[in-house]
Formats: C-alpha cells, structure tokens, sequence
C-alpha cells in the first residue's frame, strides 16, 4: 500500500485536530457565551498545529491509533493557545495580531483575554484526563504529571518569566538556550512524549531516551526558526507583528549570534536531531519529515 504524503498527512492530521479542539471546546451557545465565543476565537481557524503533528508522529512511532492521540494533541494545542492568549496581553508582549486576526484581548477585553486562557489551561487537563484513549490509570497520571511540569514554573510559564527578566539584557548563549528549554522547548518536548506515553506498547527505556533527545533538539530548533522568522519575515507571513523581538530589546539567536549563524544553528540542529532518530528507521518517517518542514517552513 502506497503510503500518504507527507502533505497529505500533514492536511489530515491538522484537519483531525481542528474537529476535536472544536468539539471538546464549548459551545459558543453555552453560558458564559462570551467567555466560550472567546476560547474558540482564540483556539480554531488559525496555527500550524506543529505540536498536535508531532504528538501524531511520535504517536505514529510507537504504533498508536489515531483515536489515542486526539486527546493528547488537543491537550497539548489548549496550553498552547492558552500561553499565545496571555503572551499576547499587555502585561506580558502587548501584542494586537496573532494568526493573522486580532489578538483576544483586542478582539474582547483584557479581562475576558484572562480568562480565556485560564480556561484553556483547565480544559487542556479535563480532557487529557477524562479522554486519553485506552491509557491504564498510571500511564494516564504520568501523561497528566508530564504536562503540567511542563506548562508550569519549570516549564513554560517559568520560561516566560525568564523572557520578561531578561529584556534589554546581554545573555550568554548558555542562559538564551536555558530560557528556551522552557519557554518554548517544553510544551514541544511533552507533545513528542505524550505521543510516545499514548501508546499501548510504550518504548523501552533506551528507546525513549533517545526520543526525548529528538525532542529537546526539535524545541531549540523551532526556537531558533521562530527568532529568525522575526527577523526576515514579514507580518502577513508571520500571522502576528514582524520584528516585535527586536522592537523590544529582547535577546534572541539572531541578536546573539547575527543572522547567518542562526540559520547555521538551524541547520545544525536539524542534523542533530534527523541523526537522533536514526535507529528508530522508517518509524520515524513522519518525525523526520516534521523536523525538516520546521526549518524548510521559512527558509
């Protein structure tokens, strides 16, 4: 059987997740209508869905059904939409454009911004808890376990705290790689786990090692993308405001490093992590696929 395209996948998976992030989303109709009307806003028609895809890849590694992942994938995009909700704020970056249409508290009001990120946050729990596929009730708990460590002050949130600090300050490349092993690494690295922990026949020890590799190299790698992105592309292309970084004074691979070593980093974290899934062989087809579309995506 010949097997689908990568672009085919891609359009397939993306699709699947669109239908489940609506369906576990409550409906606009349902009071509070305007807090519901603003978490679909911020959630549906817009983004990449690059997390859910690599849920789906790992997933697909490990020999999981389509039906184990979809709960992982929309767990992993609610947090996801959740961060860009309040990153977007005015207390956070005062953002006004995201995914090419106004941001949340500039299409509502900052208060309901708040709460809908609230919101998702708690919705990304309820259905990774009451939805995860076939999952025993210990590998249940340690996927719910993996995605808080890595939403919270250890992961993402304290990430974002660390941005915030750092503003207008000199960073080494040591303390810029610890800030985005956070940030952005984590909720990345977790959607690959949580992929892998979907599976009824998880890997052996070794094997998710060398998973959770990949996975901390593809989170810098899509960092590193995204700050030459902001650099180079422009914001019809981006779907949110060109250069806001550097507007900022924020440190960035580009800033640190210049432009053209940042895209060398790019390259040289691709090869890390495409070397990283070597022993997996064709399993890791649609991973390595998805390594290379996060760097082919923009440059």
């Amino acid at each position: 059987m010949t097997q689908r395209s990568f672009e085919h996948w891609m359009l397939d998976i993306q699709s699947r997740t669109e239908a489940a992030l609506a369906n576990h989303l409550p409906s606009a109709h349902i009071a509070p209508t305007r807090l519901h009307e603003a978490m679909r806003y911020a959630v549906l028609g817009g983004g990449k869905r690059v997390r859910p895809l690599l849920t789906f890849a790992a997933g697909e590694l490990c020999n999981a059904k389509a039906n184990q992942l979809d709960a992982a994938a929309c767990a992993v995009e609610f947090i996801h939409a959740y961060s860009l909700v309040h990153d977007d704020m005015p207390c956070m970056d005062d953002d006004v454009l995201r995914r090419g249409k106004p941001t949340v508290h500039i299409e509502y009001d900052e208060a309901t911004a708040l709460l809908v990120g609230d919101s998702l946050q708690t919705l990304a729990f309820q259905v990774l808890a009451d939805h995860a596929g076939t999952q025993q009730p210990a590998q249940k708990i340690s996927m719910l376990s993996q995605l808080a460590h890595a939403s919270g002050s250890r992961g993402m949130a304290g990430g974002q705290a660390i941005d915030l600090a750092s503003v207008g300050l000199p960073l080494t490349r040591e303390e810029l790689e610890f800030m985005h092993i956070h940030k952005t690494g984590a909720l990345i690295r977790c959607a690959v786990l949580l992929g892998a922990y979907s599976s009824d026949t998880p890997l052996d020890a070794a094997s998710l090692e060398r998973l959770d590799h990949f996975a901390k190299v593809i989170g810098l790698l899509f960092q590193v993308v995204d700050d030459v992105l902001d650099c180079e592309a422009d914001t019809a292309t981006l779907g949110k405001t060109a250069g806001k970084d550097a507007a900022n004074n924020k440190p960035t691979y580009v800033s640190l490093l210049g432009l053209r070593d940042a895209r060398q980093l790019a390259n040289d974290l691709q090869q890390q992590a495409l070397t990283t899934l070597q022993t997996f062989g064709d399993r890791a087809e649609r991973l390595q696929q998805l390594t290379r579309y996060i760097v082919t995506r923009s440059f």
